[in-house]
């Protein structure tokens, strides 16, 4: 177990009582979040350590519950499909067990302990409509009905949703098209738009994960519940990315739009678009930074320091 001395206590009863010392267990410590959430913990000198289990293994998610002894739990495991979503389409049994089974039962063995869940779950359950149009400036809030299901990985994701709301102990964190500042990670949603020949544009909610993901460690220590939209505030367009890139960056990049209609015929699952609301993390943490602010501070500038580097790299990853 990786130890240090935890910043201050959660506000409230975590698996007992509100002055036990804090223990992080965290599940996905293979995957992109996993991985950056055990560095910040090990920062900040709370004492963590990673699952051995697969969320569907029932009695394997028991046992390290029952070895680790934690006071909180941060899940960032599940199938979210490789290269994309549209591998889920074709292996829905498989995502039915560790997104649906998988989460109800790390979700439940964490309530009946008292342990308090933090998930980290999607945004992308919901879709621009007639009562949320594009560019209304009028977002998705935590208590509204997903109303995408364009996908099977969404589907899956809106219906665990809606039971997990019911515990008690539980957080779910919406995250949208995360972003981290490595623009050769090939999970961060500004290194897919600028391999792509060709994008839509559509303005989206998004996740600054260098900004956000300490926030969320804050919201576990305060044992904050219920749903979170777990975005930046505002919206920010593909075509404003790429160009935020060919600012900073890359004089010389260039780039096409095609249309939703277009990208249809090149994907096998539709695609969520929305806004989501921001005011509750607004109110929890009122210095957070817009979109457009965000993507600027902990994305472009630091890489516009090295940009010689950054570049040489991007085109390699590119290959062009």
């Amino acid at each position: 177990m990786v130890t240090g001395t935890a910043n201050g206590v959660a506000n409230g009863a975590a698996n007992g009582s509100a002055t036990k010392e804090q223990v992080f267990l965290v599940f996905g410590k293979s995957g992109w979040i996993g991985g950056l959430l055990g560095q910040l913990l090990k920062e900040r000198g709370l004492k963590f350590e990673y699952a051995n289990a697969r969320l569907e293994d029932r009695a394997e998610v028991l046992a390290d519950l029952e070895r680790v002894k934690p006071t909180h739990v941060l899940n960032a495991a599940g199938l979210t499909g490789r290269p994309n979503v549209d591998w889920c389409e074709d292996h829905k049994l498989e995502v039915i067990r560790v997104n649906v089974l998988g989460m109800l039962n790390l979700a439940d063995l964490c309530d009946q302990r008292h342990i308090h869940l933090t998930t980290y779950a999607t945004g992308c359950i919901f879709h621009y409509d007639k009562d949320f149009p594009q560019g209304s400036g009028k977002g998705f809030k935590e208590e509204d009905t997903p109303n995408f299901m364009g996908s099977y990985y969404s589907k899956t994701k809106a219906m665990v949703e809606d039971l997990l709301k019911e515990y008690p102990n539980c957080l779910i964190l919406r995250v949208r098209m995360p972003i981290v500042a490595d623009l050769t990670y090939p999970r961060n949603f500004i290194t897919k738009i600028i391999k792509y020949d060709k994008v839509i544009d559509i303005p989206n909610s998004m996740t600054v994960l260098p900004e956000l993901l300490p926030y969320s460690i804050e919201m576990a220590q305060r044992n904050l519940t219920g749903i979170m939209n777990y975005t930046n505030p505002g919206a920010v367009s593909h075509n404003e990315i790429l160009q935020m890139y060919k600012d900073f960056i890359d004089p010389d990049f260039t780039w096409s739009n095609f249309s939703v209609e277009e990208q249809a015929k090149v994907i096998v699952a539709a695609r969520s678009n929305n806004l989501l609301d921001t005011k509750r993390i607004e109110k929890e943490f009122p210095q957070i930074l817009s979109i457009h602010d965000s993507l600027k501070k902990f994305v472009f500038e630091p890489n516009a320091k090295n940009k010689p580097q950054v570049l040489a790299a991007v085109k390699e990853m590119r290959g062009r």
